[in-house]
């Protein structure tokens, strides 16, 4: 036991309270500065401080603030370098805190997953205290999840759906975000913490805005109603009706006094906001309103809609001034820069403009744009050359285009200006944050974190910080001030790019050395050793993989099933004929002779593994044409009475016996069947018979999209999109139990070698750790997006994870003995 340990389990809760919270102190103003940094690098006083219900995430995480107290500076054992790695564990307890204030078992994991690749002594001394705990935990062997050190500075997780909206009080210290779980919800995001809930829309809050005085927060909905709260007491002040269509957008004069609100019914509305009373309305976009902005002086108004452009209004009369053309699609976002002389507009044409309201700005000035290419090339919706160029003329003679921003790979959904008004900050569905520089029109640096795409941005009054919202449930906040030195490699290993895109599979080969990642980028394979990438297989669209006894490789993508000898680079294909079958689903059976794949229609169809030709085989696509032929009109009938009912197999499992395969589909049901073993010819007329169904079971509430089964072939495990695990007997085929502690769908399930554990990976971005004799988790691990997948090494203690970012987790069961 650890001397912290000791001197805990020998003290009163007054003292343990009294320990924890002032030794820190002690140690400052005794001038041992030696000791205070070897506390704030013991993972067992981190451990008993987080774990106190006194302290926690926060106090913990404030106490790394005593190194930086100027007595220290000149302080004989000081040390840049001792400090920098103790704001390194600060930093990543801070990137932790959301995952540690709901659970602090995971401690272990969290620090080790952010901290692994730093050689300072004070860190790894911390990452050995952890590999030697008794702890059950699942310890990550590379450093997989963001460090610190970088932009991201925290995480604000607790809506239950997508974040649509977020604002920053006037003060810089709390953030207000509406989410589509129709609430929104008071952060202090310097704690971390929420403060209130405000709750009354009944439908998809989709704008946030705060009056200039910090009193008021304002919504609107999709339920088509605006709602003003008092934030700080949770009070809803007032509800404005008039809309009749989903509100889209909000902005508030800078004297407080008006409000204006954009709506999908094509208007424009000036609110009162102390009586509630409409001022007037603006009507001239043809399509709905999904953006608006006022000036820094109050006297214009900035539409943004659907019918691709921006309408510049002039507020105390309610007149239109002009229209500014130029997007292609639909304008999502504006913004105003608070000299008032630019306008930035952000659309689903994947690109960012900047508008000119200073007509001061010379003709010359849009020449010097057009020959640094800073005008795009593409002016209009239409590609007609008429229409391009006529917008280039009108362009030139208002002189209001001044330049594109084009570096978006999708929609760019929001977009805000810095206080200086010399950056930009735009959110897109490609799932990045960029930051421009205004007046070189040059891309800065990209922010990556998010796993969905991004729905709005905003900056702290400061401009030191930025604040987005995404659809994966989340709110970042992120330091412009650290973004160009953002850490994104590791040593030996890049957390962002084992994948460029999902992972769809993991599979370990059966002599345990070689794990296998399946993506829409391909195949990597990696020592499972050392957790080196050996080789890629370069394969767009691959959805499955399983690997036979024999060391080949099943790989399934669309239109065809194919066998990969990785260790021959041999590759044949085992279907002759494309039928642009989508196979998601796939198993071989024990013997490593057949391979079981879903296919259209319901169906499942059992393949040859054996490469051999034999002399039917060279005729097998011509019968298979003309049976396909023969049923296409069954097959189109069929789906005809199918329509609208269509259920897909999702997951397949075949027994170790081999004698069962079991399907899992989205009709929410598990159906098991008999696995034929004829030979020869049979093998031909096998495929033309049905299989025969031996039993359903049923108790699942939705898709069911992983499956299981036990080494002895007695019991099946299965996930399901209704959250939960169930264990069935085979025997019996009768459900024995569920597991319940996952908040998202489960994607995938796995059992280890011995039996006793079962592996699950979900979309609430966690892997667990079950017992199937406790039905209690073990441990748990919390990812950075979906985890999709997942697999177990024949020692039973090393687990592969894979991302929906692409990030591929290697983990050790810690606390467990490995047992084959």
């Amino acid at each position: 036991m650890s001397d912290v340990c000791t001197i805990l389990a020998e003290l009163s809760p007054e003292e343990i309270e009294l320990f924890l919270g002032e030794s820190l102190r002690w140690a400052l103003e005794g001038g041992e500065l030696k000791e205070l940094c070897r506390l704030l690098s013991d993972f067992d006083f981190i451990e008993a401080k987080i774990n106190h219900p006194k302290f926690g995430v926060q106090l913990l995480i404030e106490d790394y603030d005593l190194i930086e107290d100027a007595q220290l500076l000149t302080h004989p054992e000081y040390k840049i370098e001792t400090v920098k790695a103790l704001k390194l564990i600060q930093g990543a307890l801070r990137l932790s805190a959301h995952i540690l204030i709901e659970d602090t078992k995971q401690l272990a994991e969290q620090l080790s997953g952010r901290l692994l690749h730093f050689d300072a002594p004070e860190i790894q001394g911390l990452l050995q205290q952890i590999s030697q705990t008794k702890t059950s935990c699942l310890r990550p062997l590379t450093a997989s999840l963001t460090p610190p050190g970088g932009a991201l500075v925290r995480t604000l997780s607790g809506h239950s759906d997508s974040v649509y909206a977020v604002a920053v009080t006037p003060d810089g210290k709390y953030v207000i975000s509406g989410s589509d779980d129709s609430t929104l919800k008071v952060w202090n995001w310097q704690a971390g913490k929420e403060v209130r809930t405000l709750a009354g829309h009944s439908d998809y809050v989709l704008a946030v805005a705060i009056t200039p005085d910090g009193k008021y927060v304002i919504s609107a909905s999709m339920d088509k109603i605006i709602k003003v709260w008092n934030w700080q007491t949770g009070e809803e002040v007032r509800t404005l009706t008039s809309h009749n269509n989903w509100v889209f957008a909000l902005a508030v004069t800078p004297d407080g006094k008006y409000l204006i609100s954009g709506s999908t019914d094509k208007t424009i509305k000036v609110w009162n906001i102390e009586t509630g009373e409409i001022l007037y309305t603006l009507k001239g976009h043809w399509r709905g309103v999904q953006a608006v902005a006022v000036t820094p002086d109050g006297k214009k108004v900035i539409s943004g809609s659907w019918d691709n452009t921006l309408k510049v209004w002039n507020l105390k009369t309610g007149r239109l001034l002009f229209t500014l053309r130029g997007h292609s699609h639909s304008v999502t976002s504006v913004a105003v820069t608070p000299d008032g002389k630019k306008v930035i507009s952000a659309s689903k044409d994947n690109t960012l403009k900047v508008w000119n309201l200073d007509k001061r700005i010379g003709f010359f000035t849009y020449i010097r744009n057009l020959i640094a290419k800073r005008q795009i090339s593409k002016l209009a919706g239409d590609n007609h050359w008429s229409i391009r160029y006529f917008i280039l003329i009108c362009n030139l003679i208002t002189r209001r285009q001044l330049f594109t921003f084009t570096n978006h790979q999708d929609m760019v959904w929001a977009v805000t200006v810095t206080p200086n008004s010399k950056q930009i900050i735009s959110g897109s569905w490609d799932k990045t944050i960029k930051v421009w520089n205004l007046e070189t029109s040059k891309e800065l640096f990209t922010l990556t974190g998010h796993n969905q795409s991004l729905m709005d941005v905003v900056v702290t009054p400061d401009g030191k910080q930025v604040i987005s919202a995404s659809s994966d449930k989340t709110i970042k906040v992120w330091n412009l001030e650290n973004a160009e030195s953002n850490f994104t490699r590791t040593e030996g290993y890049n957390v962002n790019t084992a994948h460029i895109e999902s992972i769809k599979k993991i599979a370990i080969t059966p002599n345990g050395k070689l794990a296998i990642s399946c993506g829409e980028d391909g195949l990597k394979f990696w020592n499972l050793q050392t957790r080196e990438k050996l080789s890629s297989y370069n394969r767009r669209s691959l959805n499955n993989l399983a690997v036979t006894p024999n060391r080949k490789l099943v790989i399934s993508s669309l239109g065809e099933l194919e066998v990969y000898n990785f260790e021959r680079e041999e590759i044949f294909n085992l279907q002759g004929i494309n039928l642009l079958e989508n196979y998601y689903a796939l198993a071989v059976t024990q013997d490593g002779k057949q391979a079981i794949s879903n296919c259209r229609f319901r169906t499942i169809q059992v393949w040859n593994l054996n490469k051999k030709k034999r002399f039917l085989d060279k005729f097998i696509p011509f019968i298979l044409f003309i049976i396909w032929m023969i049923s296409f009109c069954l097959i189109l009938i069929k789906a005809l009475i199918n329509c609208g009912r269509v259920n897909w197999v999702n997951s397949i499992a075949v027994t170790p016996d081999g004698k069962w395969v079991i399907s899992g589909s989205s009709d929410k049901k598990i159906k098991v069947w008999s696995l034929y073993k004829w030979e020869g010819f049979f093998k031909f007329i096998q495929n033309l018979i049905p299989a025969k169904q031996m039993f359903t079971l049923t108790g699942h509430g939705d898709s069911v999209n992983a499956l299981a089964v036990t080494p002895d072939s007695n019991r099946l495990i299965s996930g399901s999109n209704d959250k939960t695990i169930k264990v069935w007997s085979l025997e019996t085929a009768k459900e024995l139990f569920t597991l319940i502690g996952h908040t998202d769908w489960v994607n995938d399930v796995a059992v280890t070698p011995n039996g006793k554990c079962v592996i699950s990976a979900s979309s609430d971005h966690t892997l667990k750790v079950w017992d199937l004799k406790t039905q209690k988790i073990i441990a748990s691990f919390t990812g950075e997006s979906s985890i999709n997948c997942c697999a177990v090494a024949p020692d039973g203690i090393t687990i592969v994870a894979g991302e929906e970012s692409g990030r591929l987790h290697f983990l050790r069961l810690e606390g467990m003995e490995a047992k084959p």
